[in-house]
């Protein structure tokens, strides 16, 4: 057997015992990992390696502090409050557009950070007695606020599985946004449509008139949303016109709205606001330092090259079968890691197809991994917001997960006819 093969076995094996046995972070099982592959793979100590892969995501890194600060100023502001108040107001005579509209509140955060934990936390007791007014069942409550989440996670502008697939392949992130969207606006619809709707037709909006927070959105008007706006604006701009508006980056981007959103709407404290979001961000980007660790040892050792030449001996069929179930297995352990360990090397298996398109249902399908027990991050902050067991709000999640999952295969079977998305 080839070398690659083992020292692969050696770094999926330490990181697997010091992450579910030992209880170690993902970050520092992922470091470990790494080291244990250099050693197996006859690389000694590499710390010049070790050290370049830290900053192979340092792009998505600060993309993630920015916009995790900038949604934590927005929320702050009290826009986020306002807006769900205000979308039962003006659509509770509409309950399916009502719905949408609340899924797209759970998606956002997602969208904006890349992290579908963030997304739960910031808006998550938000939604949660938004649904308890309008009578959805606890349980389901709780699976619309997962799948919404990991949806808002794969979904543009910040798809951070995306990312990392494409940046594990030199393939610069641009063209993503149409395949993303085409996949996760579908599934969030038929999500919150199929789990919700029932419940609410009959809803009674005389009795949670009073328990809405209208005051706030009454008092500061439309420039609460303004750094909303304004992050949207700047983002469309500089694609649809780049010869005329310098590209600014995303993180200053971010930078700009959070700027704006200190002044548009409720009084708080940044200082403390900008710690929190730091502490919140803090796992996040270390686990980007353990990925990337990681794949700079695989390619170092020839791991990541025998991982490609097995997944090309699959056969398609089987290839695509373990496109949806390899990926969202690992990805309990961290979606991100099975972007970038198994993705990438699915991704040069298909070659024949649209890349863009392949590697956007290859991140929706690793997204799911954030649904998958033990770890289950988005499921288990969900559970936990709407207090129910993990195992009842699992249950209501296999319909819409089930439909998300054949998503992601139909767009990966189909990626060459559905280039003109990009």
């Amino acid at each position: 057997m080839q070398l690659g093969f083992w020292v692969l076995i050696a770094m999926l094996g330490t990181f697997l015992v010091a992450n579910m046995l030992f209880k170690l972070p993902v970050s520092i099982s992922m470091v470990l990992g790494a080291i244990v592959g250099a050693v197996v793979g006859g690389k000694g100590f590499p710390l010049r390696h070790l050290f370049e892969g830290s900053f192979v995501y340092l792009d998505t890194m600060l993309i993630i502090l920015t916009a995790t600060l900038f949604m934590r100023v927005i929320e702050k502001s009290g826009a986020m409050d306002a807006l769900g108040a205000t979308i039962v107001h003006r659509f509770h005579k509409a309950p399916a557009t009502l719905l949408i509209l609340v899924m797209l509140i759970i998606m956002f955060p997602g969208m904006i950070t890349g992290s579908s934990a963030a997304a739960v936390l910031s808006v998550g007791a938000i939604v949660a007695q938004i649904f308890q007014l309008i009578g959805i069942p606890d349980n389901k409550s709780g699976a619309i606020l997962a799948i919404g989440a990991i949806l808002g996670m794969a979904a543009p502008p910040v798809s951070i599985p995306a990312m990392l697939i494409a940046g594990g392949v030199d393939m610069p992130y641009i063209g993503f946004a149409v395949p993303l969207l085409c996949m996760t606006i579908p599934c969030a619809i038929f999500t919150v449509l199929f789990l919700g709707y029932r419940h609410c037709k009959g809803m009674d909006y005389e009795k949670i008139h009073d328990k809405l927070d209208l005051e706030t959105a009454q008092k500061y008007g439309i420039r609460l949303y303004a750094p909303i706006g304004i992050v949207l604006v700047l983002m469309a701009l500089t694609r649809a016109f780049p010869s005329v508006i310098p590209n600014l980056g995303m993180p200053l981007i971010f930078v700009i709205g959070t700027v704006c959103g200190v002044f548009v709407g409720k009084r708080f404290d940044f200082l403390e606001t900008a710690r929190q979001s730091i502490a919140d961000t803090v796992p996040v980007c270390a686990k980007l330092v353990g990925v990337g660790m990681f794949i700079q040892i695989l390619t170092l050792t020839g791991a990541r090259g025998t991982i490609v030449v097995g997944c090309l001996g699959l056969g398609v069929v089987l290839l695509y079968v373990c496109c949806v179930t390899v990926l969202p297995v690992f990805g309990a352990i961290s979606s991100f890691g099975a972007s970038s360990v198994f993705g990438v090397p699915f991704l040069l298996a298909m070659l024949s197809g649209n890349q863009i398109v392949t590697a956007s249902a290859l991140a929706l399908l690793a997204s799911m991994g954030d649904l998958m027990p033990p770890t289950a991050l988005a499921g288990n902050y969900a559970a936990q917001i709407v207090k129910q067991k993990y195992s009842d709000v699992f249950r209501a999640c296999l319909v819409p997960a089930a439909v998300c999952l054949a998503v992601g295969l139909l767009f990966l079977i189909f990626s060459k006819n559905l280039g003109f998305l990009v």
